[in-house]
């Protein structure tokens, strides 16, 4: 079956096509996305502005229009942290429910944790053992950590490069002042979860997902996308410490000049270096290899569970 997921996120709306089958891993068939950035447009830092709320409308007839193009059976759509942390998040999406008639609604932190854990251990299979999964998105964090496909803890932090980013830094590069808060805040936010995950024992694989991780593992030597999904890639905690000292001193112009990193996302590369940085320290990892796979292909997977038996 062809099957078509929209996911509303922080940076990026995206609707991706696949066709499933039975026994096969979902293949790619189609992509759209636009780059919206709601959550720049959440007025007082709370609520999604009108012109955002326009933007999604825009884009949701669009994905549909598309989705129909392309001959989608079943579409899923989701949104993660910009609209579920908006006081009116929840009323905007009843409204495009009811307009658009589409069902849509928002993840709670823990449900993309655990949506990406499942996602990355379809990817690696059972002989990774115990998988501990880290994400940073626009708007948050999120760990798992399991030896199963549902993992034994999965939490969310509110430790998103864009939102860090936009509450935290007001220069270009930022101070040293600003980053050592920045830095300080990261690290206990984390801190206080690390039990959660070390109370299970050890990973025996620990691997991150997003645009944040593979731009960071790019910039450390990692093979370029252009050499496909197969090609292993790691970042290594040494590397990211240096790169996060070096980013701190570049402004977003110059960041945009390293290797595999977008003009768009190089404002929020340190606020995401920041965060993996303490990560990778505060659970004791050496290592991250990088899954192509996360939250989208999470969806997808659980979605076929339910359908096709």
């Amino acid at each position: 079956m062809r099957l078509g997921v929209l996911d509303v996120g922080s940076n990026t709306v995206h609707l991706l096509v696949v066709d499933a089958h039975r026994g096969a891993r979902p293949l790619p068939a189609y992509s759209h996305k636009a780059d919206l950035r709601l959550a720049d447009h959440l007025e007082d830092g709370e609520r999604l502005s009108g012109e955002g709320e326009t933007l999604l409308r825009d884009f949701v007839d669009e994905a549909l229009q598309v989705a129909e193009d392309k001959g989608v059976e079943d579409l899923v759509a989701f949104a993660t942290s910009a609209v579920r942390d908006a006081s009116n998040g929840e009323e905007v999406l009843a409204r495009v429910r009811e307009d658009k008639r589409i069902d849509i609604r928002a993840l709670s932190g823990e449900e993309e944790a655990r949506l990406t854990f499942l996602a990355v251990r379809r990817w690696f299979g059972w002989s990774s053992g115990r998988l501990l999964v880290v994400d940073i998105g626009g708007g948050s964090l999120e760990v798992a950590s399991g030896i199963d496909e549902e993992p034994d803890a999965a939490f969310s932090l509110p430790l998103g490069a864009g939102r860090l980013t936009r509450d935290w830094f007001t220069a270009d590069p930022p101070s040293a002042e600003e980053v050592r808060n920045v830095r300080r805040h990261v690290r206990a936010e984390i801190a206080r979860r690390v039990g959660d995950v070390a109370r299970y024992g050890a990973a025996d694989h620990a691997v991150a997902t997003s645009k944040t991780f593979k731009q960071l593992a790019r910039i450390g030597g990692a093979a370029p996308t252009a050499d496909g999904p197969f090609q292993r890639r790691v970042l290594a905690g040494e590397d990211l410490t240096d790169w996060t000292d070096k980013l701190a001193a570049m402004p977003a112009a110059e960041r945009a000049e390293l290797p595999g990193v977008s003009e768009r996302r190089a404002p929020q590369l340190l606020a995401g270096a920041i965060v993996a940085d303490a990560a990778m320290d505060l659970f004791e990892l050496p290592e991250l290899e990088i899954c192509p796979w996360a939250l989208r292909e999470g969806v997808i997977l659980r979605r076929l569970d339910m359908i096709i038996g």
